[in-house]
């Protein structure tokens, strides 16, 4: 008798079958990685761009208290970002007889928003500065 070698059609066709079932999983999966990593570049760079800012913030030699400061993200300079930022100095630890001279510890309160799509999105970040206080600065 003679061997015959080779596949014969319903092997093929299983093993086509499990072929194409997991090429389309692994598409799949890649296409949600893609999707995903996509949504995470917009928040790492509000990220950057926040800490950037809250900086720039916390070397400042004098902020306003209690104010609220805003401004446009410049798409150029802000990591290819466009929204705002807005910013606020609170008073964070301080002594109920505090005499002007002396240190005060301020929180700075930072959001950066941008859209993205139809939806607005925001991420925050806190920083904490030290400073001496001024009598103009004195609580009324």
């Amino acid at each position: 008798m003679k061997s015959r070698r080779g596949f014969t059609l319903l092997e093929m066709l299983v093993a086509t079958t499990v072929m194409a079932i997991a090429v389309v999983g692994l598409l799949s999966a890649l296409s949600t990685s893609m999707r995903n990593a996509g949504r995470l570049t917009n928040h790492d760079r509000a990220a950057l761009v926040a800490r950037r800012r809250l900086e720039e913030l916390l070397v400042a030699a004098r902020l306003p208290k209690m104010q609220v400061m805003e401004g446009p993200l410049a798409p150029v300079t802000d990591a290819g970002l466009e929204g705002m930022w807005r910013a606020r100095v609170t008073p964070f630890e301080m002594n109920p007889n505090v005499q002007a001279g002396a240190p005060v510890v301020n929180r700075v309160e930072l959001e950066i928003a941008w859209r993205e799509g139809s939806q607005e999105k925001s991420f925050r970040v806190d920083g904490y500065k030290s400073e001496i206080l001024r009598q103009e600065d004195m609580p009324r």
